[in-house]
């Protein structure tokens, strides 16, 4: 046998399962998908999967790569299929258009095939070299492994927002860390039979995985700079995530409302008898400024509480509307057939 290969009791089903040790790093050789988004990433997708090709046959006895182009305006979908047509182990789904990152790796997830399912970007943020630290860690005990990077590698206004809508879904998952999440997470492919009735066009994976577990864990892992490119996500699209997470998964601004509500009928009924009183001491309440301000505050607090109603009233139409959360438009010829 192999010096960097042993065998352990499986804690499940008592069976003697192969584990490789690379770098002090013990990990079970597992069968392991690796779902990857793709959107604008023809200059990077070749370079990705050949890091992938070194990693992959010492971290997993079957494997394949599930990529899902996620209506990239680029030649992203060539690069795949030519991929596709190199590496029997390389499979591809190409949407119809634009569905969103969360959309896309859902699409992934339906259609991984073995049991460790891998969720990595496209750009080599995600250094493949540590899927293995993601295994080692899932067989710990764990549903879920989050790959938290020691450093974010933004700037720091994307730092500070990404950090904002982190603790927006960490509430929203029942987490009390925030530097967990990430989208560079390895998961049992099993947790997908929780969500596998969801519909709709607004995907956040993470929340659906807590529908089917509480078991997570977290692993620091390296994140990088993009060597090619620019982010795809801009100010305007952190802001919808984090309105996302907040209007969809949970009715915590709608409390909130009720408890803005409550507090200035409160500081109404208090002007009130300040008005009482003054009328009764002084005759009248002199100065139009007053009752104007009065009337903004008390007009900005409805207008507020309106756009957060308006907010949940878009989600129900959005739900009810019959837009899909993914329709694929083609495959790769290898794409129904069986991995390594």
């Amino acid at each position: 046998m192999d010096d960097n290969l042993v065998e352990k009791p499986d804690a499940v089903a008592g069976r003697r399962c192969p584990i490789v040790k690379r770098a002090g790093i013990i990990a079970f050789r597992m069968n392991c998908s690796v779902v990857i988004p793709v959107y604008r990433s023809e200059q990077i997708l070749e370079l990705l999967i050949e890091r992938l090709a070194l990693v992959l046959p010492n971290a997993a006895d079957s494997y394949e790569v599930v990529l899902v182009n996620d209506g990239s305006p680029d030649n992203s979908w060539a690069v795949i299929e030519r991929l596709a047509a190199q590496y029997v182990w390389v499979r591809g789904f190409n949407l119809m258009r634009n569905y969103g990152q969360h959309n896309a790796v859902l699409c992934g997830i339906r259609e991984a095939r073995y049991e460790i399912t891998v969720t990595m970007d496209d750009d080599l943020q995600h250094p493949p070299e540590q899927i293995p630290l993601l295994i080692a860690k899932l067989n710990e005990g764990f549903d879920v492994v989050y790959g938290t990077p020691k450093k974010l590698p933004h700037s720091w206004w994307r730092n500070a927002f990404s950090v904002i809508t982190k603790y927006a879904i960490s509430y929203v998952m029942g987490f009390r860390t925030v530097r967990e999440i990430s989208s560079f997470r390895a998961l049992r492919t099993s947790l997908r039979d929780v969500f596998v009735t969801y519909t709709g066009p607004e995907v956040l994976v993470d929340v659906l995985l807590s529908w089917g577990t509480t078991r997570f864990g977290s692993v620091e892992v390296e994140e990088n700079l993009r060597p090619v490119g620019h982010s795809n996500y801009t100010f305007m699209k952190l802001v919808h995530v984090a309105l996302l997470v907040l209007t969809s998964y949970t009715t915590l601004p709608l409390r909130f409302a009720s408890v803005i509500g409550f507090i200035f009928t409160l500081f109404g009924l208090g002007v009130f008898i300040y008005v009482l009183v003054t009328y009764f001491m002084a005759g009248s309440v002199p100065g139009f400024s007053f009752q104007a301000s009065l009337i903004a505050i008390f007009s900005g607090v409805q207008l507020f509480a309106l756009g957060i109603i308006g907010e949940y009233l878009a989600r129900v139409f959005d739900r009810t509307g019959g837009r899909p959360t993914y329709t694929i438009a083609e495959t790769t010829r290898n794409a129904a057939t069986s991995g390594k």
